[in-house]
């Protein structure tokens, strides 16, 4: 058997770890602190060994989960949401969160896709810019799970991780995601009209403080939707209850 390149070991590495982490970030949704190593491993389909040859204690593995999760985290305030068609099951919800109805028979099926779609299209452009990053984030929340226990764990500080792990974490999430986030909300204010007249804008201090409000309120909407495997199709709903 020819012997595997550097190339090769460095790509199952990575692999390798992106597997772990993902594992531990579902293990973590129901366990949270009390998660072990060996659950990451039963998650993960592992061995024991190989998970523990790559982090020897779950505090590691939560740091480097939450670091690789915040390099993913940026982006998403320009990314426009996915109002969801379909279950997860791929068939249409009998009746959807967006009040959706499946085509009558099969023959019908191109003309119902043309109206679902309209329908769709005309219901997330109801969505203001607030709106839109708001079920754009917890879309991605449903698909990575790592990126929402990022941000539940920075609504808590971080306190799972000691001080010199927590502290710069923090410093790198205020700058990463609570700064766009902030900047996005004085400009919904201003398009809305909210900002103010007089030209006393908000103080920065103030702006992260709601931008850290509205994050805090997201991930706990979110988190039975995410219990129950819905908060992809509900997301539109969340944004809605919490008028963004």
């Amino acid at each position: 058997m020819t012997p595997r390149t550097k190339e090769q070991n460095e790509e199952i590495r990575l692999r390798r770890l992106a597997q772990i982490r993902k594992a531990a970030a579902d293990v973590f949704l129901n366990k949270g602190p009390l998660l072990e190593i060996r659950d990451v491993a039963a998650q993960a389909g592992l061995g024991y060994g190989t998970v523990y040859h790559y982090y020897s204690n779950k505090g590691d593995l939560l740091h480097d989960l939450l670091w690789d999760a915040l390099e993913r985290a940026g982006g998403w305030l320009e990314a426009p949401p996915e109002v969801p068609r379909a279950s997860v099951s791929g068939k249409a919800p009998a009746s959807g969160h967006l009040g959706l109805a499946p085509a009558a028979d099969t023959g019908n099926s191109a003309a119902a896709d043309s109206r679902s779609g309209s329908r769709e299209t005309a219901a997330a452009t109801e969505l203001g810019p607030v709106a839109t990053a708001g079920v754009r984030l917890l879309q991605l929340w449903a698909e990575d799970h790592a990126l929402y226990l990022l941000h539940k764990q920075a609504g808590e500080g971080f306190a799972s991780l000691p001080e010199a792990r927590s502290a710069p974490l923090s410093a790198a999430f205020r700058r990463e995601v609570l700064a766009p986030l902030a900047a996005l909300l004085e400009t919904g204010r201003a398009a809305d009209g909210d900002a103010a007249s007089g030209g006393n804008a908000a103080e920065p201090p103030y702006r992260l403080q709601h931008a850290e409000m509205l994050l805090a309120a997201l991930v706990g909407c979110a988190s039975l939707s995410l219990r129950r495997g819905k908060l992809y199709e509900e997301a539109v709903d969340i944004a809605r209850f919490l008028k963004l």
